[in-house]
């Protein structure tokens, strides 16, 4: 399920966990209002911001460390794999066959919305990008994971921008005032830039999870065999805003998106 720790992400890893952690630390040493309430004696906020921070980090290692989905074998390709003979008869039969496309990097079959990472040198189900912040693919099996993440990590960095707005303190002199709030404002400017890309990466990943398309399949549709002789406005696998967003999030099997494909009366190919 998880792969080496100490692999060629390690050092990104770490990175993101000591930036969190420092971040964190700047926030509760000045004089902000959870500094304030810690102070008092009320622990609740204190406890929630931190156990939210450790959440964040939790997750985001549970991602990057994750199987996204690698296929392993040409039986992990097969789209009638796990599938009974009554599944199978409900794919339409059609005057033109599946063509079973082979990876010319690792050589496998590649299953339906799959494709080949350089980087991880693996070909990944529903593969939908390579992340550079994480190490690893978001592919079908942490996809959904990446996306919570996401959400969580948007929540603590609200909170912690929150914070840091609380601590600033007034001074007469801008001078004076750079060097009573210069780590704070370090912080939070950390804290904004990291906002806005959360913000973009959640929305948009949330817009092609409600129209059941990856950020792969959204870039690169023209060059895929499957969905380039799609209309532009034209997507097999859409089965209603609601019921992607239902699937994505609450149906946790694989899904034979060739079955999808066929019974969404798509020309194969």
């Amino acid at each position: 399920m998880f792969k080496n720790v100490f692999g060629s992400g390690f050092l990104v890893r770490t990175a993101h966990v000591l930036l969190t952690w420092v971040v964190t630390l700047i926030l509760f040493l000045h004089d902000t209002d959870l500094r304030k309430q810690e102070e008092r004696g009320e622990l609740v906020q204190p406890v929630l911001f931190v156990l939210l921070v450790l959440l964040s980090v939790l997750l985001y290692f549970a991602v990057s460390l994750m199987d996204p989905g690698f296929v392993l074998s040409d039986s992990d390709a097969k789209f009638t794999l796990g599938v009974s003979e009554e599944e199978q008869e409900m794919i339409p039969h059609t005057s033109k066959s599946l063509r079973q496309r082979r990876c010319g990097y690792c050589l496998l079959q590649q299953p339906m919305r799959a494709k080949h990472c350089q980087n991880c040198k693996h070909c990944v189900r529903r593969y939908d990008h390579h992340c550079p912040w994480i190490e690893n693919c978001v592919g079908e099996r942490n996809h959904r994971w990446f996306v919570l993440y996401l959400g969580i990590q948007l929540l603590a960095l609200l909170w912690g921008f929150h914070m840091a707005w609380s601590g600033y303190s007034y001074v007469p002199t801008w001078d004076l005032w750079l060097r009573q709030n210069g780590f704070l404002l370090a912080a939070s400017s950390l804290l904004g830039v990291f906002t806005v890309v959360v913000v973009l990466l959640l929305g948009s990943h949330l817009y092609l999870i409600s129209l059941n398309t990856t950020t792969w399949e959204f870039m690169s549709r023209h060059r895929i065999s499957y969905l380039k002789h799609c209309g532009a406005d034209e997507n097999p696998f859409d089965q209603g805003t609601l019921r992607n967003l239902w699937a994505f999030f609450c149906v946790w099997r694989t899904v034979v998106w060739e079955q999808v494909y066929f019974r969404e009366g798509s020309d194969p190919v």
